[in-house]
């Protein structure tokens, strides 16, 4: 399936995926981005321009821990861990994504009513 502009999608949901993806362990920008594509098929692309900002706003939030060490490549890099608090807030997070996600679906697959 082709990528789609999905701008309005990540704006709000940015956070959740970022932080998901650190559920199993410290993880760089790149990787983080890359596995995002990954698990969705390659439908939403993530782009450095919002990666990066968001990670920003999770470590202010205290959502994630930040330190800088050397990738697989020997480059410099700056690598992201979820904290306690972001862990929680994935769980509140999620399960209300969920919860709206499926009342879309659910919508979407419903036929209207002929008046």
């Amino acid at each position: 399936m082709p990528r789609q502009d999905t701008g309005d999608l990540l704006q709000g949901t940015l956070g959740i995926l970022i932080l998901k993806s650190l559920v199993p362990g410290t993880a760089h920008g790149y990787a983080i981005a890359r596995w995002i594509e990954d698990a969705a098929a390659d439908v939403l692309r993530i782009e450095e321009g919002s990666l990066y900002p968001a990670l920003r706003r999770l470590e202010d939030r205290g959502l994630v821990a930040s330190e800088w060490g050397v990738s697989e490549n020997n480059r410099r890099a700056r690598y992201y861990s979820i904290t306690a608090a972001g862990r929680k807030h994935l769980r509140n997070e999620a399960a209300v994504w969920l919860r709206y996600s499926q009342a879309v679906t659910r919508v979407l697959r419903t036929e209207p009513a002929v008046t």
